[in-house]
């Protein structure tokens, strides 16, 4: 099985960028469908960005497309999210997560997931 440690974060104010990694070790990482969330204080834990197994189909949450690219580099066995214009509302816990079989928006179709990092936004 695919284990999954994010990195990356941290506190930025608006208008800056972070690019967040997540890395795989065991299992057949380029098998998984990769997929970012986030999950601010009291709110549900929400879509951001799915990329399929050979990084050939990407998929954003309106509220992030133009800001936020999702990529992956399959030798190196990491996924990322380069955030750019980053936004106060964007603060939350950053979560990657592997899902065998088609990247979806659904979290409930993720089987493995990292522990999250930290991005705060401050105005």
């Amino acid at each position: 099985q695919v284990q999954l440690v994010e990195s990356g974060g941290g506190s930025v104010q608006a208008g800056g960028s972070l690019r967040l990694s997540c890395a795989a070790s065991g299992g057949t990482f380029n098998n998984h469908a990769m997929g970012w969330f986030r999950q601010a204080p009291g709110k549900e834990r929400m879509f951001v960005a799915t990329i399929n197994w050979s990084a050939g189909t990407t998929d954003y949450a309106d509220s992030v497309k133009g800001r936020f690219t999702i990529s992956r580099d399959n030798a190196k066995k990491t996924t990322y999210l380069q955030m750019n214009s980053l936004e106060p509302e964007d603060t939350a816990v950053y979560y990657c997560a592997a899902s065998w079989g088609v990247a979806s928006r659904n979290l409930e179709r993720y089987t493995i997931w990292g522990q999250g990092t930290q991005v705060t936004v401050s105005s």
